[in-house]
């Protein structure tokens, strides 16, 4: 068994120049928890895969396509691939979240 603190994990280097800490990778799900300082954001960009956010402390604005939202502590939000989306931490806050990738996930059996 592993367990991971998230308060050790170190800071993978990306390209919006935020924290970013890769928690758990396998080719079926990459998990990575951002912190968004207050007038911090997330390039618009987009992914390969299917991808879901999740509120963790504090508050911020996510936009994907054409929509706009907030996203709070123990809100999920879908972010389908392809689209173009980003995160931004608007507040005087911090905003922290999980980001959820799904390259090889398989569907659940019913």
């Amino acid at each position: 068994m592993e367990i991971i603190q998230t308060t050790s994990a170190p800071n993978a280097a990306n390209p919006h120049g935020v924290q970013a800490q890769a928690l758990h990778t396998t080719e079926h799900v990459q998990v990575t928890l951002i912190t968004l300082q207050p007038g911090q954001a997330l390039k618009l960009h987009t992914t390969p895969v299917d991808a879901f956010f999740y509120g963790l402390e504090g508050q911020g604005v996510v936009e994907i396509g054409d929509e706009r939202g907030i996203l709070t502590k123990d809100a999920l939000v879908h972010s389908p691939k392809g689209i173009p989306h980003r995160l931004l931490n608007e507040g005087d806050q911090v905003f922290r979240f999980l980001v959820v990738k799904t390259p090889g996930a398989r569907p659940a059996a019913s």
